[in-house]
């Protein structure tokens, strides 16, 4: 970082920092305030003063800036125009677009600032805009659906804003999105919204409301699924004062997007989640964490939190009871990694998101080293139903191993993508061609769970969605991904993509995925190129399967699952293309 801590204004700093606790707590928060406060970037000056106010090193600053991709110690452009190039808008037409945006502003590169300093353009992954790609995120404003020549539209903020795309039946979780304003809340306690925490406040006990929950059989939506009554059982259990409930909004898959949609359709649904889940364990203060490429639903929910603070829902004695809870809402900076639970934790502690060793587990020992509850988006929109409803209701859909409904997010080469709402055991197949309007092509492969997922092939379609019968094939229900890929696409330009996404997001605290992810993309980089080796298949074999059994986090241990899935499935994918190369 270069000396430029002469001829700063501090003063709008010192109107930042007055608003929060001097401690490293508060470090994420005033670095978004305050590089705001200077035209997208954070001098050093404005670092230094950070530091003493805070009392933490100025090399942890510094770490903490240069670890989150949406933090800029450098110059940047006055505007930043983010173009997503992961696999749903790849395929549709990402990289025309993003060639486009770069000559348009002075024929620069992705990653350059145009000669006047007006235009930075970066190449990023995923933006959460996967049922409308391609998308783009101009400063804070999200374009989906973006074509080469609409650039000027892009640039000027004219383009078509990102929509919200929902449809299923039945309509439980998304039943108020797109009827309701979504931070009206006598709209939204009209139509029933806490009621929920209104019955659990004035007739349940706090172990009555988690033994609804286990009774309803709900399982985490973010992948882990994990049983979420034992979660809050545990930590309610615990010793150690005081208690948090974290709110996981962190979805950054490529192919995941139903929680944006959640949040910014619905935001009540989620906070009424989060406060029953506090009642439930003993807590008074609940975190949401979002990722900071979500500025809509940041909004939203900020505007949402505060119009429930007024009402006397959030803060002491909500309803007229004993019992007093507040949520505040944090904003991550550009990492994938942050939604391993552990590594959000740091974050929300100030720190770079680095997973951390379990044991101890986040029940006992999570955030501020305290007994903490986290819990996906998704799994909390659904816990006011079963509260309000009884654990039997959730059991009238799916199956007994998979229980409920979900929410799917369907992308690619489909005819109306976006977040679909459907009972456990719907197929493959009904789920595009009841909901998603049909296949664009004839189907080749289709990317299950997400980029950390598996692939099925067109003579699995008839795979009914659940835990059970995708497990047999392979393939996680994980986030709900559900990602199409035509004949047209050549699927190691696919897996090339995957390995980019990885190696970029690694967080390069363990060996395994540090040096893993930089060898399987390189590898895929030459297969997509033509340029494939004979060791290539055994290769990256290898390299899969030593991230899988010795990376310390999710990322790492799932980073190679597409790409053994596919070397599994297609056995001649590189192979073909290594005698190919050696002819």
């Amino acid at each position: 970082m270069g000396n430029d801590h002469t001829n700063i204004d501090l003063s709008p700093l010192n109107g930042v920092l007055a608003q929060y606790p001097p401690e490293r707590a508060s470090l994420l928060p005033i670095l978004h305030e305050a590089q705001a406060k200077y035209g997208g970037r954070l001098p050093e000056a404005v670092l230094i003063t950070i530091s003493h106010h805070l009392r933490v090193p100025l090399a942890d600053v510094q770490g903490v800036v240069e670890f989150y991709t949406l933090f800029y110690a450098g110059p940047v452009g006055r505007r930043v125009v983010r173009v997503c190039t992961d696999p749903p808008c790849l395929i549709a037409g990402a990289e025309e677009m993003l060639d486009a945006v770069c000559r348009q502003v002075g024929n620069i590169q992705p990653g350059q600032t145009s000669a006047d300093g007006a235009v930075t353009v970066e190449r990023v992954t995923c933006l959460g805009l996967c049922d409308q790609a391609p998308g783009a995120l101009v400063d804070q404003q999200a374009f989906g659906c973006i074509r080469a020549n609409q650039v000027v539209a892009l640039l000027e903020a004219a383009a078509t804003p990102s929509a919200l795309q929902v449809t299923g039946d039945p309509r439980v979780l998304t039943r108020h999105i797109g009827m309701l304003p979504p931070t009206d809340l006598d709209a939204h306690r009209n139509a029933g919204a806490f009621a929920a925490l209104n019955k659990a406040l004035t007739t349940m006990t706090p172990d009555q409301v988690i033994e609804q929950v286990k009774g309803a059989g709900l399982v985490g939506r973010g992948g882990a699924a994990f049983p979420t009554g034992s979660k809050w059982q545990f930590t309610r259990a615990a010793q150690g004062e005081p208690k948090y409930v974290v709110c996981n909004a962190d979805e950054s898959e490529p192919g995941t997007f139903k929680d944006r949609v959640l949040m910014e359709g619905d935001p009540f649904r989620v906070l009424e989640g989060i406060m029953l889940a506090g009642y439930a364990i003993g807590a008074q203060k609940g975190y949401l964490f979002i990722r900071g490429e979500y500025p809509q639903a940041a909004r939203l929910l900020e505007e949402a939190i505060a119009t429930l603070r007024a009402a006397g829902l959030l803060g002491h004695h909500t309803l007229g009871t004993d019992f007093s809870f507040d949520i505040e809402l944090r904003r991550g900076a550009g990492a994938y990694i942050c939604g391993e639970e552990t590594a959000l934790f740091e974050a929300i502690e100030g720190k770079r998101g680095f997973p951390r060793l379990k044991p101890p587990f986040p029940t006992t020992h999570g955030l501020f080293n305290q007994p903490t509850a986290i819990n996906n988006v998704e799994t909390l929109a659904i816990v006011p139903d079963i509260v309000l409803n009884g654990g039997a209701w959730l059991r009238q859909w799916g199956t007994e191993k998979s229980v409920g409904v979900k929410l799917f997010c369907l992308s690619g080469h489909v005819q109306r993508p976006g977040v679909v709402e459907v009972p456990f055991g719907v197929t493959v197949r009904e789920l595009v061609e009841r909901y998603g309007g049909g296949f664009v092509g004839t189907p080749q492969a289709i990317l299950m769970g997400g980029a950390a997922g598996g692939f099925l092939t067109p003579d699995q379609l008839d795979t009914p969605l659940t835990f059970e019968d995708l497990q047999k094939l392979g393939a996680p229900v994980g986030s709900g991904v559900v990602m199409v890929f035509n004949e047209t696409v050549d699927m190691r330009q696919i897996l090339r993509s995957l390995a980019h996404f990885f190696a970029h997001e690694s967080c390069g605290k363990c060996y395994p995925c540090q040096l893993g992810t930089q060898r399987q993309m390189e590898i895929l980089d030459r297969v997509a190129m033509g340029q494939a080796r004979p060791t290539d298949f055994d290769a990256l074999q290898d390299i899969g399967w030593t991230m899988t059994d010795a990376s310390i986090c999710g990322l790492g241990q799932t980073a190679a699952s597409a790409v053994l899935g596919a070397l599994k499935l297609w056995p001649d994918l590189l192979k073909a293309v290594a005698t190919d190369a050696q002819q």
